[in-house]
């Protein structure tokens, strides 16, 4: 058992816990004084430490004992989306949903599972639009992560996919997740939103990304999205809300809904 670590300032909690949630092998402790969290991954073998800390810096300790009070149970309940979707963790046997589409994505390394409320809303929201266009709309999904969102829009009926992370390990494992899935026709790569290159405007552009860059990012993803098209944002603090409520409407955005879920924040809009 091995096990990676690292402190940070209380303020990055938030971002620590969704880009954890759903790894039953993670613990997030605050230190005394309430100004630092240590971070904790435990993996069966040194690679998955060693792949974490090579992401986000830390260091790997090997434990001569199992940790059991640290290390939860796997989740295995199903995350039931509307009347479309299973997202399960575990392999399903096949039969087991006859009238719905199945994804599996398993905890890899530090990377969640889709059932975080950020991503879960997204998929809900993402069913009902699904319902309102006829197949064979395009869909862009920025910040994809696991992958889940641009394999559930490919399932509802979405024609050309693409999705990108900044992330070249999220790349990497949303990938892993697509052909686990066999859903190979979703062009998926590295890049930076705002540094990314493109002319072609989307029907359906989902953004899972934190307030902060959302607020840059809007402006640019006005040039990414169809008129009439529909915008899903998530990631939001519900602090932060107001601010990026209005960002969007300075962009021209009209607000279909929102959601609270906690502390966080999903709305759709619509493009003018």
């Amino acid at each position: 058992m091995w096990v990676w670590s690292k402190l940070s300032a209380v303020k990055w909690t938030d971002a620590w816990e969704e880009r954890f949630y759903g790894n039953p092998n993670s613990v997030i402790s605050e230190i005394k004084g309430g100004k630092t969290v240590r971070v904790e991954v435990y993996c069966e073998d040194e690679k998955g430490a060693l792949e974490i800390q090579e992401q986000f810096g830390g260091s790997v300790r090997e434990l001569k004992s199992r940790n059991w009070v640290a290390m939860s149970a796997p989740k295995t309940e199903p995350l039931m989306i509307r009347d479309r979707l299973v997202i399960s963790q575990v392999e399903v046997p096949e039969g087991t949903y006859p009238d719905k589409m199945v994804i599996v994505v398993p905890p890899e390394m530090a990377f969640g599972t889709g059932d975080h409320p950020t991503t879960a809303t997204c998929l809900r929201l993402l069913v009902d639009h699904s319902t309102d266009i006829p197949p064979g709309w395009t869909f862009l999904d920025l910040g994809t992560g696991s992958g889940v969102l641009a394999m559930a829009g490919k399932l509802l009926g979405a024609g050309e996919v693409k999705a990108f992370d900044f992330d070249g390990k999220a790349v990497e494992v949303a990938a892993l997740n697509m052909e686990r899935n066999k859903i190979t026709d979703i062009e998926i790569f590295e890049a930076d939103v705002f540094e990314w290159e493109n002319s072609q405007r989307f029907q359906v552009v989902a953004a899972n990304l934190f307030s902060t860059v959302l607020i840059e990012a809007l402006p640019l993803i006005t040039k990414w999205i169809e008129s009439k098209g529909r915008l899903i944002l998530s990631g939001i603090l519900a602090e932060q809300w107001q601010e990026v409520l209005d960002t969007a409407e300075d962009c021209g955005f009209q607000r279909v809904s929102d959601k609270t879920i906690g502390k966080w924040v999903t709305a759709s809009f619509d493009a003018s």
